[in-house]
């Protein structure tokens, strides 16, 4: 089986690249050639260069494939604009390249997010049929790729899955948590306890081929996301048990979050890079609950989180140790 992977040089991109390899799939990336591709190196890939803008490109990456798992995107943006390039109009260009070039292809994966969606309105996880209320540009950005899926449903093989907050070895995001919780104290944002779904990347990455692979989910949406809902004073005891360590509970208040973010969005403007924390970020991070159910998911293709949320916190924190990011 030939597999097409866009993203794979990316934190779950790398994750999904690695299973498709352990089932014995071909696997073809579509890489920039500035990539750093050091999650990549050493495994029997055939890169092909260039991006979602180029005809030429694509054409050579989703010819011949028999499953297209489209994981690339853009997460972090200093305008609009850039959001709505890379997801939407980057997820229309290959949608289009797959019709065009890969008429017998057998399914065609988009990863979303549960952003685009938006945040539940209680700890009651929210279904597949929700209403999409996204909060942020690039929740928005990643519904209206969705909407370019669904647009050509009729011509592809498509399904749609939604992770929810991830976290796992290689991940730079969530990573800060863990960082800060090494040094002896645990961020809390507000003075309420929030909750969120949140998912291991090893048993995301298994639920979108588990999805890819099933004859029920063309033309369906899932979430692929953990059966329990956590809060985060409890993640934050588990992981100091995991780490051994003592945390100090620091709770900073929802506006607190704002004039911080504020701050990092100023000093960005002296960087080529956008901050790591925004305004938008901060609307997504005061909101009480995130949290998705998992029951179709479970009901059309048999997926299940795996790892108990102590497991995936050890073996990222294991792997962190490994790797020098953490002491």
């Amino acid at each position: 089986m030939k597999a097409l992977v866009t993203g794979g040089t990316g934190f779950i991109g790398s994750h999904l690249v690695d299973v498709l390899l352990q089932k014995n799939y071909f696997v073809r990336c579509l890489i920039r050639k500035s990539s750093d591709t050091k999650w990549l190196k050493g495994k029997p890939i055939e890169f092909v260069y260039g991006d979602l803008f180029d005809e030429n490109a694509l054409r050579e990456a989703v010819s011949g494939v028999e499953y297209i798992y489209h994981a690339a995107g853009v997460t972090k943006a200093k305008t609009p604009e850039e959001y709505y390039k890379g997801n939407a109009t980057g997820t229309k260009n290959i949608l289009e390249a797959a019709i065009k070039h890969n008429p017998a292809l057998k399914r065609f994966v988009h990863v979303s997010s549960g952003a685009a969606v938006g945040p539940s309105a209680s700890k009651t996880p929210i279904t597949e049929e929700a209403p999409a209320r996204p909060l942020t540009t690039y929740g928005k950005s990643k519904w209206k790729s969705e909407e370019e899926c669904l647009r050509v449903m009729d011509k592809l093989p498509i399904t749609i899955v939604r992770p929810p907050a991830v976290y796992g070895p290689r991940d730079k995001d969530i990573f800060e948590f863990f960082s800060t919780m090494s040094r002896g104290l645990q961020p809390m944002v507000g003075f309420k306890e929030k909750y969120v779904s949140l998912i291991h990347v090893g048993d995301l990455v298994r639920g979108f081929v588990l999805a890819g692979e099933s004859a029920k989910t063309t033309g369906q949406t899932y979430f692929i996301t953990s059966k329990e809902i956590y809060g985060w004073k409890e993640i934050g005891e588990v992981t100091r048990k995991v780490m051994n360590r003592s945390a100090l509970r620091l709770r900073i208040p929802e506006a607190g979050i704002y004039v911080i973010a504020v701050f990092a969005e100023f000093f960005s403007m002296f960087s080529p890079k956008p901050a790591l924390i925004n305004l938008e970020k901060a609307r997504d991070m005061v909101q009480d609950y995130w949290t998705f159910d998992h029951t179709k998911a479970k009901r059309d293709f048999g997926y299940e989180q795996q790892l108990s949320l102590e497991e995936g916190i050890r073996t990222t924190v294991e792997w962190y140790k490994k790797e020098g990011w953490l002491k």
